[in-house]
């Protein structure tokens, strides 16, 4: 039997470059596609093998609308019609949840297009729209949450808060103790993306943990593992996700739930977190 060939879309952001290295400790053949070699890519037309697209926008797509729509929609797209693959996996978001009622993967999913904040959930969903339409079984979705890891970007919420208390001593939060969102090992992330590229049965997947962490939960935390001044700012908005069906994922893969204190505790000392999906709203700094 031929071993499985991977092919990662977005191998120079934090998630891509993090599921090329787990692919290849476990002995994988990997190519790893960055944005600007993916012309190159589509003009070869080689067998793929299992397509991982990681290409997207996070905290920049408010001001970058046009690219944002091109790395959801357009790439996803032209990778559908142009390449020659035995499965694709378009890694959507959690995020397409936040003005829903329900968060299993059927659940009808409405969204503001005046709302600049939503445009991200629409270029994400018209992916989406674009992978299910497609006759091919193997072509699927996994809605990604907020992901834990080591040595991460700042430009998302706990990101942002770990490099404010390194540099200064001190973080103020501007999103109210009670707002909550859910967050997921990295290690799990890029343990169970191979295996439903290769065996999903479904067409979408929720890949989270399963249970929200509540600011104030996190300030605790900090306060238990540093030295930092942790307040919050005076009349902050409450800002919460909906908490994420994982049944689906857990059933047919053994999903474990993050452990989150455990995790923290680790980053506080040694890295930060990233998400796929942008951030809710920025900490102070």
């Amino acid at each position: 039997m031929t071993e499985p060939v991977f092919t990662v879309l977005g191998a120079a952001g934090y998630l891509g470059g993090a599921l090329v290295a787990a692919l290849e400790r476990n002995g994988y053949s990997v190519h790893a596609v960055t944005r600007a070699a993916l012309p190159t890519l589509m003009e070869a037309r080689r067998p793929a093998g299992h397509i991982i697209d990681c290409i997207g926008l996070t905290g920049d797509f408010r001001t970058r609308p046009h690219d944002t729509a091109e790395a959801h929609v357009g790439v996803t797209s032209r990778c559908l019609a142009r390449l020659e693959f035995e499965s694709f996996l378009f890694l959507s978001s959690t995020r397409v949840y936040a003005r829903a009622d329900a968060t299993q993967e059927d659940s009808a999913l409405p969204c503001a297009p005046a709302d600049p904040s939503d445009l991200y959930n629409l270029t994400k969903l018209a992916g989406e729209a674009l992978c299910v339409a497609d006759p091919r079984p193997t072509v699927r979705v996994v809605r990604v949450s907020n992901i834990l890891g080591p040595s991460l970007p700042t430009e998302t919420f706990l990101g942002a808060l770990l490099q404010e208390g390194r540099s200064t001593g001190s973080v103020l939060l501007r999103q109210s103790p009670q707002s909550c969102k859910d967050y997921v090992s990295l290690d799990e992330v890029t343990r169970l993306l191979p295996l439903i590229a290769m065996d999903g049965k479904h067409r979408i997947y929720n890949l989270a943990s399963g249970a929200n962490t509540t600011h104030a939960a996190i300030v605790r935390l900090l306060r238990s593992h540093t030295g930092w001044h942790v307040a919050f700012a005076p009349n902050a908005p409450t800002l919460r996700f909906p908490p994420i069906n994982v049944a689906r994922i857990t059933t047919e893969f053994g999903a474990t739930l993050s452990n989150f204190s455990d995790q923290f505790a680790t980053l506080v000392t040694d890295g930060q977190e990233v998400q796929c999906s942008p951030s809710m709203s920025a900490v102070a700094g």
